[in-house]
């Protein structure tokens, strides 16, 4: 039998090797760091845009609503922004403006025995550039990561119309009812007035807004005053 003064021995060979086996050295570099540690709801939703000592930001993306536009924004500093969108109207939502512009385009040679009846139209092509100043301010206490804006600027539009009309022509005790079209293109152009908000609290660096502008026509049709608006999502960098 192995005496007591042995057995101790045994145990305290093995104590030391098996305690030797499990260190795993660290170097002085590594051992400088620590794990980041993220609680609560920081754990799950993280918004890693406008943080104050970071900007300026940009943004690029697309809006979704009248007009269907591009649309990319820099933001200068917490308050001040500075946009350009551009794209197409949604030419459908002017069709009763169109069709009321129909007789501004009659030529004035026509008789008494003549007339043209407008029949219907097409909007070829209805392209829009706009500009846009902002002030923006947070809206924190109502909802993390939401701003309010409001600002003015300036937009651009090129339409191509096409008509179709009916040409009567009663001379003669004849009525030549004869079908056929033409093309105008308006240019115009006049300020927009805004408002909107832009919520950026997601776990990627995007913002989402929705917009509300009112348009005023400054040359083609002094007055005429049109609400716009939409939703769009940006890609912040």
């Amino acid at each position: 039998m192995l005496s007591a003064k042995t057995v101790i021995l045994v145990l305290a060979s093995l104590v030391v090797t098996v305690d030797g086996l499990s260190q795993v050295k660290r170097s002085k570099r590594s051992s400088s760091f620590a794990v980041p540690r993220v609680g609560g709801n920081k754990a799950r939703i993280i918004c890693p845009i406008f943080e104050a000592s970071r900007y300026p930001y940009q943004g690029i993306g697309f809006k979704l609503g009248d007009p269907f536009a591009l649309t990319y924004k820099f933001y200068a500093n917490k308050h001040f922004a500075f946009a350009v969108d551009a794209g197409k109207a949604a030419s459908g939502l002017y069709n009763k403006y169109y069709r009321g512009a129909f007789p501004s385009y009659l030529p004035d040679t026509l008789n008494s025995n003549q007339s043209i009846t407008y029949l219907a139209h097409n909007a070829v092509a209805d392209w829009f550039l706009e500009t846009k100043f902002l002030f923006q301010w947070d809206a924190e206490k109502i909802s993390k990561g939401l701003q309010l804006y409001a600002g003015a600027g300036w937009q651009w539009r090129n339409t191509v119309l096409e008509y179709d009309y009916n040409f009567n022509d009663q001379s003669n005790n004849q009525d030549d009812g004869k079908f056929g079209k033409f093309t105008e293109t308006r240019f115009t152009y006049g300020p927009v007035l805004l408002v909107g908000f832009e919520y950026s609290y997601f776990s990627l660096p995007i913002s989402a807004f929705i917009e509300v502008e009112v348009f005023t026509d400054a040359l083609l049709d002094p007055g005429y005053q049109r609400f716009q608006g939409g939703v769009g999502l940006r890609y912040v960098f």
